[in-house]
């Protein structure tokens, strides 16, 4: 078990609040129950940081024909849908929804290159809101595999989420189960797959980034 680059700086800066609060309370002479309840508080925001941006050591789940999970959390969303941004095509569309207990780390669902990758402002809509696909903050993230088949995947911000990580090269060679992103303190990963594609999951279902079928193609 490890901690996401993403959030050292954050454990760090906790960490440091923590202790300089326990030592001028107690410096100060402050009453001891305001001193304890005032360092718990400290202590407790760096233990949610600290499991938030656990980062377990995992062997993704690999297969020519399969995609896997891109994060943590529980199916939301499975239907038909006509994806617009890029596509332009009637897909599946499988939405994941991270909370802020789940792992934040994000993978690639299949090998391929990059073929296409923006970066949307936009609103902080709740991650399991119909419209926060479209209108919220978000990166989407298109893999062409070797057969020519195109997969789309989405990072959406949410209500808490106010930072989405992506660390995608356009034109690049990725593969399965490599790091996508991460995103911060709770949203949704959007999959749109082709419509032969063999859906393997249920709705709300839970799923684990990097060893969950998600499909076969």
């Amino acid at each position: 078990m490890g901690i996401h680059r993403e959030g050292r700086t954050w454990l760090f800066v906790s960490f440091i609040i923590w202790v300089l609060t326990t030592a001028a309370l107690y410096m100060l002479k402050t009453n001891l129950w305001l001193t304890i309840i005032m360092s718990s508080f400290c202590l407790l925001v760096f233990i949610i940081l600290l499991q938030f941006f656990r980062l377990p050591h995992r062997e993704p789940l690999l297969g020519e024909n399969l995609v896997i999970a891109p994060a943590d959390g529980k199916v939301v969303v499975i239907e038909k849908t006509r994806e617009t941004e890029y596509l332009q095509a009637d897909v599946i569309q499988v939405s994941i929804f991270m909370s802020p207990f789940n792992i934040h780390k994000n993978w690639y669902p299949v090998s391929g290159v990059i073929e296409y990758f923006a970066y949307h402002p936009g609103k902080y809509l709740i991650a399991w809101h119909p419209k926060s696909s479209t209108e919220n903050e978000r990166s989407t993230t298109v893999i062409q595999r070797t057969d020519g088949s195109k997969i789309l995947v989405r990072q959406i911000a949410g209500i808490l989420a106010r930072k989405i990580c992506c660390y995608v090269k356009p034109q690049a060679e990725v593969k399965q189960g490599d790091e996508l992103g991460f995103i911060k303190f709770g949203s949704r990963v959007d999959l749109f797959l082709p419509l032969d594609a063999k859906i393997k999951v249920i709705l709300n279902a839970s799923v684990k980034g990097s060893q969950t079928i998600i499909a076969e193609l």
